[in-house]
This record gives C-alpha cells, structure tokens and sequence, in this order.
C-alpha cells in the first residue's frame, strides 16, 4: 500500500516540475520577463532566401542572455528584407543576424543549391552598368531601381517623316526592379548585422571599384521591354530609398505574364503603345 501511495506522489511531483519547467521556459510569470524572438518554423538550407512560411515567434525568458543582442524580434525584420540564411538552420534555431546576409554572392557555396533566390514565375536578367549609369556604385544586392530610357520620338514613327527639330523623350519605364546578384566587382556589400548604408564589405569580399553589371528579378515579359530598352535607347537608372522598398515577391502578380510562355516579343509599335512614348 505504502509502495503504490509512494509512486503516486512521485508522479505527481514529477508532473509538477515539469509544469513548473514549462512555465519558465514559456516567459510564465514563474520564469520571469520573457522575449519574443524569430525562430526557424522549419529547417532552412544555406543560401536559401527567407519566406514567410520559414519562421515563427517564439518567446523565451530573458536572464540577462547576452545572445539576445543579435536576435529579430519581429517576422517583418526578417521575411520582408530579403535575408539569405549563410549557413543551414535547423528547425527551431532561434535566428540572429550573424547567420543571415544581403547578398548571396558572398556566402560560400559548400552544398548551395545551384539556384538564384528567384520567385515563381520570375526570371534573372544581367543588365550593364557603369559609374554615372549605375548611381556611383552605390547599388547594392537587395536594393530596388527604377529605369529611364531616353529616346528620340522618330524611332516609333511609322512613316518615317520628321517635322522640325528631333524630339527627345525621356521617361520612367520600369519600377521596383530588385537587384539579386553584383558583378563582377563587389561594391558596398552588406552583412544582414550592418544597417549602416556605408561600403564596409563582408569579410573575404574586396571591393575592386564600381560593379559593372547587375542581376534584376522581373517576368519575362518585362524582360523583353528591358531588352528593347537597351538595345534602342539611352538608360539610366536611378536608386530608390529603402524606406519605399517593395516586399520582395513570392509569386508573379502579372496576370498578363504568369509564365514564361507568355512572352510573345516587342516591337517599336508594341513599346509605343505600352509606355506612350509618342503621346508625350
């Protein structure tokens, strides 16, 4: 009798410090102040781009953990700047800036995925740049651009015919192009843990002067514009603040180009009449 009373209150006293764990661990008011903190809903591969569907809020006691200094404490910190994990994270993991980065071209490639952090229905596309086209270098991965193209009107004419002096047109013709990829010089690399917007470069990146090609992420109808665009016209483009960044895309919300079999070519006519270049 003894023995099966003697079990049973150990039972229960082992049910109670395991409650009394869980209370801690979970910020309970026995566990003290407690910390919400990102962490990896699911395991995350190296040079994998961060989505939303990879991480949570979990919360954790505080304890005067130092650790806690590198931590993100909100899910936009993380699934809307575009972070690249630098290493493979296992479910679970509480994330910290030193495991993610900017730019996927200074992570080492060890077992990487041979993939651009492309997403669904989008394609990469290398465009040339230069000191004076390309904002001085300041262009970095993870940053949006708008494009100009300047054109004389004469080359959407139809007839051929000019009255009076050329007309030159210079307009906006695309917006929120994201940059994925430098090259092949690295110009003002940032690690995810550097919010500063100077040109200190991760370690083992030297910075050999201005980047002279940039690697956008668009549909591949828009790819067709580029192409026309810089192949016909002059084209600058210029650097947008990073407080009007977009969210970094996660499906194409083109319905006009969902895939890339929608593509069917551009003309001088079909640009015309897409950006109104004449009607200027």
């Amino acid at each position: 009798m003894f023995i099966i009373i003697g079990l049973l209150l150990a039972a229960v006293a082992f049910g109670l410090v395991i409650f009394i764990s869980t209370l801690g661990g979970g910020g309970g008011a026995l566990g003290g102040p407690s910390t919400p903190v990102v962490i990896a809903r699911q395991a995350i591969p190296l040079r994998h781009q961060i989505k939303p569907e990879d991480i949570e809020i979990a919360h954790i006691a505080v304890n005067g953990n130092a650790s806690l200094a590198n931590t993100y404490t909100n899910l936009t910190d993380v699934d809307s700047k575009g972070l690249i994990s630098e290493i493979n994270i296992t479910k679970g993991t509480v994330l910290t800036s030193d495991m993610l980065a900017t730019d996927f071209n200074v992570i080492g490639s060890g077992a990487a995925p041979a993939y651009l952090p492309l997403a669904k229905g989008y394609v990469a596309m290398t465009i040339p740049t230069s000191e004076q086209v390309g904002v001085a270098g300041h262009i970095s991965v993870g940053d949006y651009i708008t494009v100009i193209a300047s054109a004389q009107v004469t080359i959407f004419s139809t007839t051929g015919a000019q009255t009076g002096p050329p007309r030159v047109v210079s307009k906006t013709v695309f917006t929120n192009l994201r940059i994925i990829g430098l090259g092949p010089a690295t110009a003002a690399v940032q690690p995810a843990n550097n919010g500063g917007s100077g040109t200190t470069t991760t370690a083992g990146a030297t910075q050999t002067g201005v980047t002279s090609s940039l690697t956008v992420e668009l549909t591949q109808c828009d790819a067709e514009y580029l192409t026309w665009f810089l192949n016909n016209t002059q084209v600058r483009y210029t650097l947008e603040s990073f407080r009007d960044y977009a969210t970094a895309p996660v499906d194409n919300g083109d319905a006009k180009c969902k895939t890339i079999q929608d593509a069917h070519g551009v003309s001088n006519a079909v640009v015309d009449q897409f950006f109104q270049f004449s009607k200027l």
